[in-house]
């Protein structure tokens, strides 16, 4: 047993150089934690240790990696409150929705009406728990993608091919009486203030998704009480400073399973694919406005006419980055289906129905770093 010169652990530990070549010099050593991906567990990962290097297990293909100097995606601005007016200038505003999520599948919204206060203070309380000692984090530490409360790390800790410079919290939050005790009361004020965005996040995305049917030209009337009675899943996102951070990745190339994804970001880092050219492009920041992804089960439900967007995580070298993600689905078990009335013959169905349930089950047997989507397992 001897001590790494990377990390200072010890224990097993492989030989970097073949003995030939040593010539009597310095035994040079790696331990294995460098080398099998399988050895960072949670609590003991190089972003939560800060490690001054990146670990093999963690480095991403050239044409998968970060890209210097990212062109800024040219991103839709919804105003929420052209959509609140009557008349003409609200079925303009809908229009406008309408073509956001039909070319883009992202758009950012302003005027959403949930006060900077509330914003800051729910970045505030995500920034205070990874701050918190790692024993306090780990309370909540799971690898099981069906725990309704959970922290953790990269994708599926210990099982990926690729391990991600990301620490997560991630918990139910709708109803919200449901679940707001089994969240940290670490931070003291956690539940109260990140509860308070949660619910004011939860009645945007019902007022969104409403607009987003009318763009439709659906009849709401089918989808409406199963939005109402809907999931909310928070995903809280820390992406720690990177060292090599053109070599690694906080999140691979994913859309989301959802109806509807609400983000609120720290600081730029999110990245959406550009279908017209292919090309990543960096979302810009603008000051108070809230990201909003269209996810796999709207493409669904709008045969695709609406797509998922596919994005990523990126990472910089200086500062931790927070992303707060409101994820909005139909309940645990119920089914999202094409609307009939964009079914036809020039348009016959081309999705297959799921539930969020069946989304987890994907989550749990696939890596979605090897380029696995659950959309595509949706596809006639």
């Amino acid at each position: 047993y001897l001590a790494c010169a990377r990390c200072s652990s010890t224990g097993s530990l492989v030989l970097t150089e073949p003995v030939s070549t040593l010539n009597g010099g310095d035994l040079q050593t790696e331990c294995l934690e460098t080398k099998n991906p399988s050895s960072f567990t949670i609590g003991n990962t190089a972003q939560e240790k800060g490690l001054d290097y990146v670990p093999e297990c963690y480095v991403v293909s050239p044409s998968k990696s970060s890209s210097s100097g990212t062109e800024k995606a040219r991103i839709p601005t919804i105003d929420m409150s052209r959509l609140r007016m009557n008349g003409n200038k609200r079925s303009i505003a809908i229009e406008e929705l309408g073509e956001a999520c039909r070319h883009r599948g992202f758009f950012q919204v302003v005027n959403h009406g949930i006060s900077q206060s509330i914003l800051d203070e729910a970045l505030a309380m995500a920034f205070g728990f990874f701050d918190l000692p790692s024993e306090e984090k780990l309370k909540f530490k799971s690898n099981d993608v069906y725990n309704p409360v959970r922290y953790g790390t990269s994708l599926k800790d210990g099982a990926d091919k690729v391990q991600f410079w990301r620490v997560f919290l991630k918990h139910y939050a709708h109803p919200l009486d449901a679940w707001i005790d089994s969240w940290p009361h670490n931070p003291p004020q956690y539940r109260e203030k990140m509860g308070k965005y949660c619910a004011q996040v939860r009645n945007l995305a019902l007022e969104l998704m409403g607009m987003i049917i009318e763009s439709l030209r659906i009849s709401p009337n089918r989808l409406t009480p199963k939005m109402d009675r809907g999931m909310q899943v928070m995903a809280v996102n820390c992406y720690p400073p990177c060292p090599k951070p053109e070599m690694a990745l906080g999140l691979p190339p994913h859309s989301d399973y959802t109806c509807l994804t609400i983000i609120l970001q720290s600081s730029t880092g999110l990245e959406i694919l550009d279908t017209d050219d292919g090309n990543w492009k960096m979302v810009p920041e603008l000051h108070g406005a809230l990201q909003v992804h269209i996810g796999d089960h709207f493409e669904v439900m709008s045969n695709g006419v609406y797509k998922s967007v596919v994005h990523r995580a990126t990472l910089n070298s200086e500062k931790t980055r927070i992303s707060i993600a409101s994820l909005h689905s139909l309940g645990m078990d119920d089914k999202m289906e094409t609307a009939n009335e964009l079914i036809d013959e020039q348009n016959p169905k081309r999705y297959k129905e799921s539930s969020f349930r069946d989304f987890l089950d994907f989550l749990a047997n696939n890596d979605i770093a090897d380029g696995k989507h659950f959309i595509d397992t949706l596809k006639f």
